[in-house]
């Protein structure tokens, strides 16, 4: 969506290895409005670094970013909720070929582990999106 992004900070190893977890996302976009806008979202953290998120259509968020690229995420540890990662992002690509969406949601499903064949017809049926991030900043509380 930016032509020009700002460079990618690089992952500490222990950043890397929670983001890799399969934890949920709260993702916070900016509305028409300039008003704030969450919602929990599943991830991926892929080998380049960038975060693929994924959405139904229409819902709020993913028209947010349709609009404006930029959001953040938090991610908490699902047994101790003062460790946590928040990223700052902006969408590099938007992945808006359905069918190609459609495998993104089930390949996040069996990452969550939902394999129910149910789950992946569901998926299937329905208008999908995905979203490339960038990560411009990472904000580290596992340690704190």
């Amino acid at each position: 969506m930016t032509s020009t992004l700002p460079a990618a900070p690089s992952i500490p190893a222990l950043v890397r290895t929670f983001l890799e977890a399969p934890l949920v996302a709260s993702v916070a976009t900016t509305g028409p409005d300039g008003a704030p806008h969450q919602a929990i979202a599943w991830y991926r953290l892929d080998p380049d670094d960038r975060i693929l998120l994924n959405s139904r259509l229409p819902r709020r968020w993913p028209a947010d970013l349709l609009r404006d690229g930029r959001l953040s995420l938090a991610i908490l540890d699902e047994h101790d909720a003062a460790r946590w990662v928040g990223l700052s992002g902006l969408v590099e690509a938007v992945i808006d070929d359905v069918e190609q969406a459609r495998d993104d949601i089930c390949d996040l499903a069996v990452r969550y582990g939902d394999t129910d064949p149910e789950t992946f017809a569901a998926f299937r049926s329905q208008p999908r999106i995905s979203f490339r991030i960038r990560i411009v900043a990472i904000h580290d509380h596992l340690d704190d």
